[in-house]
Formats: structure tokens, C-alpha cells, sequence
């Protein structure tokens, strides 16, 4: 996820998701990276190198996912997502894959109220993990069936289900979806290492 910095413009009240898009559309705003959470506006860092990187492989995979299956689509550079209306919440997930959108001439010109059936949040080394563990929950009690926390650093990914026990997947093992994702699988190193690169041994 990218990294939210502690301070953010001021405002007089909870903002509504209505809001929030004239706030994003402002001049002064342009270029410049936001989420809302529980109405309160939240600024965002540019990712890093690793960190897109991780983003665009996971994107890749669950595209080829969905083209193979002729059903669904993955979105990434924190498109955004309406996870409650009241109070406003509007999070870009850093990568996302959505089964409920079957056209493109049905993808909302502003941020999505349909639910993706997977969330995917990249750590950044900055990112505080009680924020981290916020927004995961948030996704969940949305209605988010499926979550992944990718560790660039540890190489892993942590899955998350509502009221389900968490799954750790590391770098010498695959990572399956599950019933929210039937059939895809893909081996975690792939997803952390440079096509050509010497991998670890897998045990």
C-alpha cells in the first residue's frame, strides 16, 4: 500500500464519497494522491520501484487469470474503491480483481461501488502496520471476500478471509485463490523476482 503521510488538508467536516470526487477534482489537487477514510482525507507517497513492481507481476498474473477464464479483470495504480458511504470511505487498492463488471462500457468513470472479489495491498517499508491491519479490516467488513498482503521484503503473501484463519504463503511455495478464485495458482517466487533471475532453492 502507499505510504500515507501523518498530516492532511484540513476540512470542516466528514466528508461524503460526492465530496471526496470534487475535493480529487480540485486544481491544487491534480497529480496528487489520495484515500478517504471514515470521512477524513488521508494523503498518499509515490510507491517505490520494488513496490510497483510487485504490483504490476501480481496484476499480470490475475489478468492472465481472468482472459483464461473469460471472466473478470485486475485494475492497479490504486484504482478506487467505495468501501462505505456512510462514513465516506474510498481506498485504491494497490492491485484489485474484480468478477462483477462484465464490459468495459460498464466500468464506472469514477471510482468503483462494486466490490473487487480479491484486494491486494503491497507494503511500502514506511507503512505502519496498525494502518495496515485498519484498512484490511475495512476491506472485510466491506465485503471483500479474499485480501493479500504482499511483503516485498519477506517475500510472502498473507491472506485474509472474514472470520476465516490466516494463511501464510512463502517464497518456496504456491499460492492458490481458493474458492473466491477457482483454479488460479501461481508460484509466490514469481511474483519477487526478475524474469531470468537465479531463484532460491524450493524445499
Amino acid at each position: 500500500m502507499a505510504t500515507a503521510i501523518l498530516t492532511q488538508p484540513a476540512t470542516q467536516h466528514l466528508m461524503t464519497v460526492d465530496e471526496f470526487w470534487d475535493f480529487c477534482q480540485l486544481p491544487e489537487n491534480q497529480g496528487q494522491s489520495y484515500e478517504l477514510v471514515r470521512g477524513k482525507v488521508i494523503p498518499m507517497c509515490r510507491p517505490t520501484t520494488r513496490h510497483g513492481f510487485v504490483c504490476a507481476v501480481i496484476g499480470t498474473e490475475l489478468n492472465l487469470y481472468g482472459r483464461a477464464r473469460k471472466l473478470g479483470f485486475a485494475t492497479t495504480n490504486d484504482s478506487g474503491v467505495v468501501l462505505f458511504d456512510d462514513p465516506g470511505t474510498v481506498v485504491g487498492p494497490d492491485v484489485a480483481f474484480h468478477t462483477n463488471i462484465p464490459r468495459y462500457a460498464d466500468m464506472p468513470e469514477r471510482w468503483s461501488d462494486k466490490l473487487p472479489v480479491l484486494a491486494v495491498e503491497v507494503l511500502s517499508p514506511t507503512d505502519r502496520w496498525s494502518r495496515v491491519q485498519t484498512k484490511i479490516q475495512d476491506y472485510l467488513e466491506a465485503g471483500v471476500p479474499l485480501v493479500w498482503l504482499a511483503d516485498p521484503d519477506e517475500k510472502s503473501i498473507t491472506v485474509y478471509r472474514l472470520k476465516k484463519r490466516v494463511e501464510v504463503f512463502r517464497c518456496d511455495q504456491e499460492i492458490t485463490g481458493g474458492e473466491e478464485l477457482p483454479g488460479f495458482t501461481c508460484k509466490v517466487a514469481d511474483l519477487f523476482f526478475v524474469p531470468g533471475e537465479a531463484l532460491p532453492p524450493t524445499t
